[in-house]
């Protein structure tokens, strides 16, 4: 199995959403595009989650230094991002693949994040609420059918808004995985707990 991680924008809760399904799953991890904090990038922050011995952190394809949309943080380093180069790690593992941003963060004058989407992978949608929240959540998941690309479900992360996420699931129709509250931290034991909790839905998919 292989799960793209996407959100419905950036600093949702995808990297803490990935960690906790990695851990699930003790599957490997693998974020094609990595745009700034090099010296703690999100593959950092993933392994540093996770507890169990079986996941393999693998590679990015693209380390670029400046954070910013890819598309410009690959110009600052003097590159075009190439999709033909952005090669699938091998593993018989379940694998987790986490974005950049939203779906339609470009990469390059061409292509978005949601042209990295694989027609074998099941994407889960990370939403959290904030104002124009169900706006973005709702189209993000409308891209995504529109392009035949199949959603496993939804995770909504931080504070609770019943309203919102009620709304965003009874639109859809798209299962909620979990919620991922507003910890006041995150460690190898929190995130060992949501796994836990995680796990029997991540099993259905």
């Amino acid at each position: 199995m292989k799960l793209f991680i996407t959100g419905i924008s950036t600093d949702v809760g995808k990297t803490i959403a990935s960690a906790i399904i990695t851990e699930a799953l003790e599957a490997d991890y693998w974020k094609p595009i990595q745009a700034g904090d090099l010296e703690n990038s999100d593959s950092h922050k993933v392994k540093s989650f996770l507890s169990n011995k079986n996941t393999v952190v693998h590679a990015n394809s693209y380390a670029l230094n400046t954070p910013a949309s890819p598309h410009l943080a690959a110009e600052i380093d003097g590159i075009v991002i190439n999709l033909k180069k952005i090669i699938e790690p091998k593993t018989e593992n379940n694998l987790v693949i986490e974005g950049a941003g939203g779906v339609f963060v470009p990469l390059n004058s061409n292509d978005c994040v949601i042209d990295l989407i694989q027609p074998d992978y099941k994407v889960i949608v990370v939403s959290r609420h904030y104002l124009g929240s169900i706006n973005h959540t709702l189209l993000t998941i409308e891209a995504l059918q529109n392009r035949k690309i199949t959603i496993a479900g939804i995770i909504f992360s931080g504070e609770e808004n019943k309203a919102t996420e009620t709304i965003i699931l009874n639109k859809t129709g798209i299962k909620c995985i979990g919620r991922i509250e507003q910890e006041p931290y995150f460690d190898q034991n929190v995130i060992k707990e949501y796994a836990d909790l995680f796990l029997e839905k991540l099993l259905e998919l």
